[in-house]
């Protein structure tokens, strides 16, 4: 695990990026013009990139399976949520990993 990539500065910043992208994907969806797959594409690669920073150890239960599915198909709108949960559940172990780091 790669401690300075989860404090919490740095994990704001990834997040900030996926509210932003969240939204905009959302209302793709909404709109059904088709956009919402190359988006997704996007935001796959920026949870990639998040997970790489900080390391295996922030990666939700189940998660690599959880994002072969949302490979599979990104365009979805159920890979969409998925990928919307493994953002916050990967904001929260984050957070728990930094508390348990500073207790060492």
């Amino acid at each position: 695990m790669n401690r300075e990539a989860i404090t919490k500065d740095q994990v704001d910043a990834w997040f900030a990026q996926w509210t932003t992208l969240q939204a905009t994907i959302h209302e793709a969806h909404d709109a059904r013009n088709g956009t919402a797959k190359d988006l997704m594409e996007e935001a796959i690669q920026l949870f990639e990139q998040l997970v790489q920073a900080a390391g295996d150890e922030v990666l939700p239960i189940n998660g690599v399976e959880r994002l072969s599915f949302i490979k599979a198909k990104p365009g979805q709108y159920a890979c969409y949520r998925q990928l919307d949960e493994l953002f916050k559940e990967t904001k929260k172990r984050t957070a728990r990993l930094r508390i348990q780091a500073s207790k060492k």
